[in-house]
């Protein structure tokens, strides 16, 4: 009997993405030439307006909006687009990390104006478009065309002053996206291999900025690898690993990269089980022919991240809410039926940072997967 394979449908988002050294300030006025804007609407938080005044400082800024927070709160949504309309802004400009991009990208949501994002962490929002809002506890989100920038300036000497920590929770993030990818409901060929990549990149790159902060060329490489997994991430669609963050961090406001840090070797014990493709693409891009998930915690040893939920402010008597919150949200696709207690126990050993295993696989909640 012949086989035909499933049909595979990948789905690619414009975008016009610039990558350099030292040349932000000449790479963003020409962005803002080409958009043809003249009305500049400039966010950035508190800390980067410096920063982000002396990039925009010959462009035409009508305003500042610095009320930026993680994870977008409506309150926060509903300001950024009160000072668009104010301002009559003809572009959003966001200059910072993920929580500044999502800020940029809940007021495009509702106006439709466009974004030049430049990245000042390795979030990855930028390459994607998916936005999420926060109200009540609870994180929405979604996918809009709309909320996607226009342009992406990167720029490797914007990173030379991102604390060691950060530098390494971030880029654990942007690994995130890679490995989500593998096992998101869209996951596909063409995103699998721009996730492998991707993990190659970040795996190189994230142990030589732990010895020497101020190497650029790391630097440069680690922002290839988060577009790589971003736009992976984007063409796969949220897996496990993204439920359970946006549900931890909507409901009890755990700091962003840091939550992805301590999450992500969970989630990857709990799922290779039933992913023989992913762990084939994980062995490929760590370059090992036998124990990916090994090479993954000796990653992890080697850039020491936040280990433990405990650690970023989640009490231990949330556990068992927190299971309640997550249990819905599980990918469909996922190569492995999470019951109510995996779920439990992820948390559970995520919480004490325990050493991640990886799980065994229970025959009574075996699921059928394309992936077998």
């Amino acid at each position: 009997m012949t086989v035909v394979p499933s049909p595979v449908v990948y789905e690619s988002w414009g975008q016009r993405v610039v990558f350099g050294s030292g040349t932000v300030q000449a790479d963003v006025a020409a962005a803002v030439t080409g958009l043809g804007a003249s009305r500049v609407l400039v966010i950035a938080a508190d800390g980067e307006r410096a920063l982000a005044e002396d990039i925009c400082k010959d462009l035409p800024v009508v305003a500042v909006f610095g009320g930026v927070r993680p994870h977008v709160p409506a309150d926060v949504a509903q300001a950024v687009r009160a000072a668009a309309r104010e301002h009559a802004a003809d572009l959003l400009l966001s200059v910072g990390g993920g929580s500044t991009t999502g800020t940029a990208k809940a007021a495009a949501l509702t106006t439709g104006l466009p974004i030049l994002s430049v990245p000042t962490t390795y979030a990855g929002s930028e390459a994607t478009p998916v936005w999420g809002l926060t109200e009540d506890g609870h994180k929405r989100t979604g996918v809009d065309p709309k909320v996607l920038p226009r342009v992406v300036v990167y720029d490797a000497t914007l990173m030379l002053s991102l604390p060691t920590r950060l530098s390494v929770t971030s880029g654990l993030n942007a690994l995130a996206h890679c490995v989500d990818a593998w096992w998101a409901p869209r996951h596909n060929p063409i995103s699998s291999a721009l996730a492998v990549e991707g993990v190659r990149s970040l795996a190189s790159a994230l142990p030589r900025i732990v010895a020497d902060g101020q190497d650029v060329a790391a630097r440069r490489d680690i922002l290839f690898g988060t577009y790589l997994g971003a736009v992976a991430f984007a063409g796969a669609g949220s897996g496990l690993h993204h439920k359970v963050c946006h549900v931890l961090g909507g409901a009890y406001d755990l700091e962003h990269a840091a939550l992805h840090s301590v999450v992500l070797p969970h989630v990857v014990g709990l799922n290779l089980a039933m992913a023989p493709d992913a762990t084939r693409h994980l062995a490929a891009a760590l370059d090992v022919r036998t124990d990916p998930f090994a090479a993954l915690l000796d990653l992890y040893a080697r850039l020491d991240p936040p280990h433990s939920l405990r650690e970023l402010g989640l009490a231990e008597e949330e556990l068992d809410r927190a299971a309640d919150l997550v249990m819905p949200q599980v990918p469909g696709s996922n190569p492995r039926r999470v019951t109510h207690a995996e779920m439990r126990g992820l948390l559970g050993r995520a919480y004490r940072g325990d050493t991640p295993v990886t799980v065994p696989l229970n025959a009574s909640v075996r699921k059928s997967h394309p992936d077998d």
